[in-house]
């Protein structure tokens, strides 16, 4: 059981997908930073094409898309997205090997799986890839079977299944219907398509959700056979998100009832021969990203948890990030404007920022922090950051011994509250983020 400390977690904080997040990117970095990093660039990389639009939109995302209802808006997005890769391939000029390629959004599937081929063969084209892996994140509810074919020709390895929850009630309330057999169905198709690593995503904070629930949802995952759970806290920002009116806070699970569906749910998982990732993403022991925390490999980017080990990430798509070892640029985020950028055949990047060398350093103590539970911080920093490190340390949540700070088992749900300590840029923030937990 993990200990309580409501004290501690009463802050919002990043999740730390990047150092610094994006709330310090500005329209200082932009396009000009994304060619000069691009041609600079070379050995490993990996891409990620951003697809933006969903058949159906779930009330409770928070992921930039919007609804696939109109074949020739999404069309024109695909021939910008076909444009992008033919301006970028040419900047790596044959001095890099893509060795990943992900497919995120909104969902992929999204586009027809056609549509889908020829975005790989633009890929093909335009970059040199060496023997990449494939990866997609799909909605289960309009997966077709053509898509299982075309995901065996394309040698498609790796699959992200939005399941959120099998309890029918919590699908309605949040704008996710989609019957078990949907989820059987998809996952048996998935496999005969060749994929080897599957993740469900599954949601804990629902309302309504009590820890009955969210058993009967992790039970299912592990008897389909998921290689990957991750474990989300459902965070409520209709001010932000206005899709989420719809979703009946009232019926919200307080922070100690989500706490506990957390330490439940950790606790669960691991009994089920799962290897904790973090503290709320979880691999059988055969998978690469089980394997990876084992070995100390582990990373972490706009992906989330990852065993990738390359120090450059393409993005492609609206919205879509490129991150370099010391600039992160975003391109921009509305479809209609990034058709137009690539029309006039220019780079979308709208927005970013320069990582200092205190940033890279200070990146480095949140990734060892995040992954591997542990960070070399310094004896002089320590001593400064003493003060605000007692809460953790007192109450045995974390150990500092020779500059090392170390997250101790009861720790790991404070993590991303004591990885804050080291984010300069949030001691005056007043922008909002999620729940620790």
């Amino acid at each position: 059981m993990w200990p309580y400390y409501p004290e501690l977690l009463a802050r919002p904080v990043p999740r730390y997908t990047s150092f610094p997040t994006a709330a310090e990117f500005t329209p200082a970095v932009g396009a000009d930073d994304l060619d000069e990093a691009l041609r600079q660039t070379s050995g490993d990389v990996s891409l990620y094409v951003h697809i933006p639009f969903c058949e159906k939109i779930c009330w409770y995302c928070g992921c930039n898309t919007g609804a696939a209802n109109k074949r020739q808006r999404l069309a024109s997005y695909l021939d910008a997205l076909t444009r992008e890769i033919a301006l970028i391939g040419p900047r790596l000029d044959g001095r890099i090997r893509v060795k990943r390629i992900a497919f995120g959004g909104g969902s992929p599937n999204a586009i027809s799986p056609t549509e889908f081929v020829r975005l790989c063969d633009a890929l093909t084209v335009h970059f040199a890839l060496e023997a990449p892996v494939w990866s997609i994140e799909l909605d289960p509810r309009t997966l077709t079977p053509a898509w299982g074919d075309v995901l065996a020709r394309v040698g498609v390895t790796r699959a992200s299944l939005g399941v959120q929850t099998f309890d029918p009630g919590l699908q309605a309330a949040i704008g996710r219907v989609q019957p078990e057999s949907t989820i059987e169905y998809t996952t048996a198709m998935l496999r005969d398509a060749g994929i080897t690593s599957l993740n469900y995503d599954l949601m804990y904070g629902l309302p309504g959700q009590d820890w009955a629930m969210l058993e009967h949802s992790l039970t299912r995952a592990s008897e389909m056979g998921a290689d990957r759970i991750a474990l989300f806290g459902y965070a409520h920002v209709p001010h932000m998100l206005p899709r989420q009116r719809r979703i009946d806070d009232s019926a919200l699970p307080g922070q100690a009832e989500r706490f506990q569906m957390a330490d439940k749910g950790y606790t669960f998982l691991t009994g089920q021969g799962y290897v904790p990732v973090g503290f709320d993403h979880f691999a059988l022991p055969g998978d690469s990203l089980a394997q990876a925390t084992v070995a100390g490999r582990l990373h972490r980017n706009f992906q989330g948890f990852t065993e990738d080990p390359a120090p450059v990430l393409i993005g492609l798509g609206a919205s879509a990030i490129s991150c370099f070892p010391d600039r992160i640029v975003q391109n921009e985020k509305n479809a209609g404007r990034y058709r137009m950028l690539l029309s006039q055949d220019h780079l979308s990047g709208v927005g970013g920022v320069r990582r200092s060398a205190m940033d890279q350093e200070l990146g480095a103590i949140i990734n060892g922090l995040m992954c591997q539970g542990a960070a070399q911080i310094g004896t002089e920093r320590a001593l400064q950051m003493l003060p605000d490190l007692a809460p953790f340390l007192d109450r045995g949540l974390a150990t500092l011994e020779a500059g090392r700070l170390s997250i101790a088992p009861g720790g790991l749900p404070y993590v991303r509250t004591m990885s804050a300590l080291f984010d300069p840029y949030r001691q005056d923030s007043v922008r909002r983020f999620s729940s620790a937990v």
